[in-house]
């Protein structure tokens, strides 16, 4: 009887134990060294992640990857869920999510190659850059030249224009990352060789290309904009400050929105304003904490390294937090205005 019960123990603990082990490999609550939490369900984003951590990415930029791979794992694990109930048949969904995870590899660059879109022919960017250049991009440059001298603007306001500029540079950046994407899924598609597939591709590429094309309408939209400011200034009635916030604002009136449904937008995007200026403070002081990490690291005062460290861990969090927050109602909004006579594009 013993023996039995001795058994039974036994094979309760070993079955216990396994449910343990499939649990923590399906979450991935921890690491493999017991040490280091694992950030995502998903393996490719925590090889992605770790290799960010290895390449010592600069803290803000850590801050946005992050961001971008909680909503890239968003994404993979509605579909998976769609295709376990035998939704996206086409595999649409699936390739735009495999585009989504190349554009944010070829972002941080993590794609196994090195930057050579601005030497590309394709690419908007076509000179050489020299020193006083802030944004790799001879329009901008110039532009943002003439704004700085030109008298018009107090610091608060060329602040605001700086983000603006910045803004307009990382999609540009983005442009050439599709377009690179595009470039190299047409080079594959060459060797395709059933008719079938031929048909399926050339679909494929047309929505690409069609993607292409708006998100060109769009870097044209935003130049004129930021030429208009230069020229004239910031206008006094302007209903919001911050860049994606004033995108959002105007793709939302040439949509087909009620006036209704506009104002309740309007109220919605104030508070979506609040949210990324909030987001930029942690950034800021994120920045801020490393630098004073750095400092206190140097002069090897191992109190005030912890008490420093902490401080900074902290900031991270909220900063990493905070970031997938706002980019996750960007991307609501977004959807809802495109359901209302726009296509969708990532701003």
């Amino acid at each position: 009887m013993k023996a039995l019960c001795l058994v039974f123990c036994l094979f309760f603990s070993v079955a216990v134990m396994a449910g343990k082990y499939t649990r923590e490999m399906n979450e991935q609550n921890i690491a493999n060294d017991g040490k280091n939490p694992v950030e995502f369900r998903i393996a490719k984003l925590n090889q992605v992640w770790e290799k960010a951590n290895r390449m010592q990415l600069a803290p803000v930029r850590l801050s946005e990857l992050h961001s971008d791979l909680k909503m890239q794992e968003r994404e993979e694990l509605q579909w998976k869920k769609l295709k376990a109930e035998g939704l996206d048949e086409d595999g649409e969904r699936e390739a735009k999510l495999r585009r989504s995870f190349h554009i944010i590899l070829a972002k941080y660059g993590m794609d196994g190659k090195k930057d050579n879109r601005a030497l590309d022919t394709n690419s908007l960017k076509d000179h050489d850059p020299k020193q006083g250049d802030m944004f790799d991009d001879p329009r901008l440059d110039k532009l943002w030249n003439k704004a700085k001298t030109s008298g018009k603007f107090s610091e608060q306001e060329l602040q605001s224009l700086r983000r603006e500029f910045q803004h307009h540079k990382d999609k540009i950046h983005e442009y050439n990352i599709v377009v690179d994407t595009v470039s190299r899924t047409e080079e594959i598609h060459k060797n395709v060789i059933s008719p079938l597939e031929e048909d399926e591709k050339q679909n494929a590429l047309h929505e690409k290309h069609t993607e292409l094309k708006q998100r060109m309408r769009d870097l044209n939209q935003g130049f004129e904009r930021l030429r208009k400011i230069t020229h004239e200034g910031f206008s006094s009635d302007n209903e919001f400050k911050e860049p994606r916030v004033i995108e959002l604002w105007e793709m939302a009136r040439r949509s087909n929105l009620s006036e209704d449904a506009l104002d309740s937008l309007k109220e919605e995007l104030k508070h979506f304003e609040t949210k990324v200026e909030k987001h930029q403070h942690y950034q800021e002081q994120l920045d801020y904490s490393h630098q004073k990490l750095q400092h206190v690291e140097a002069l090897g005062d191992e109190e005030h390294i912890m008490r420093h460290k902490e401080k900074y861990n902290n900031l991270a969090e909220k900063a990493r937090e905070m970031g997938y927050k706002m980019k996750k109602h960007l991307q609501d909004i977004t959807n809802k205005i495109s359901r209302n006579g726009l296509p969708h594009n990532e701003l």
